[in-house]
């Protein structure tokens, strides 16, 4: 793929990422095109993104000049050096698209679609109500946390 050089890169910044997806799907396109990343509206989000999916910076002239593919993955590691890429899976890159990822291939593509889904509910949730807030934290850690992490509850027993 086109896109090998950004892949690798996050792989090496990531080692517990094993899959990692890029599309053009249309609503999380959209979100990426507006420069915006999409706020954490609900609870559908929450299950599986640990806040904001975050937009990453507009690349500069230089790195889409330079080596475009591997600067994108380097933009994307930029803008989780603060986030846990398990936590967060997926990001929208402006004027671009969204990437996404997972422990697997398998999860990564199921991360993808649940990140498209969630920018389609968020473009709709701002047409019923253009002053809406994010969802409230303790909504938001309920709701991953109860599936994610040490305390995880949620889901049918190990046992």
């Amino acid at each position: 793929s086109v896109d090998t050089p950004t892949h690798l890169a996050l792989y090496r910044a990531w080692p517990e990422v094993g899959g990692i997806v890029h599309t053009h799907s249309p609503w999380a396109t959209a979100w990426a095109q507006a420069e915006r990343g999409i706020p954490c509206y609900g609870t559908t989000q929450a299950d599986y993104f640990y806040g904001e999916i975050p937009c990453c910076r507009i690349m500069t002239e230089a790195e889409v000049n330079g080596h475009y593919e591997y600067e994108q993955g380097n933009v994307i590691i930029e803008t989780f050096r603060d986030k846990n890429p398990i936590f967060v899976p997926g990001c929208v890159c402006s004027h671009h698209g969204p990437f996404s990822w997972g422990r697997d291939a398998s999860s990564a593509v199921y991360n993808a679609v649940v990140l498209e889904e969630c920018a389609k509910m968020a473009t709709r949730t701002e047409m019923v109500n253009a002053g809406i807030k994010p969802a409230p934290q303790y909504m938001q850690d309920k709701h991953f946390l109860r599936k994610h992490g040490a305390n995880a509850y949620y889901g049918q027993s190990k046992h």
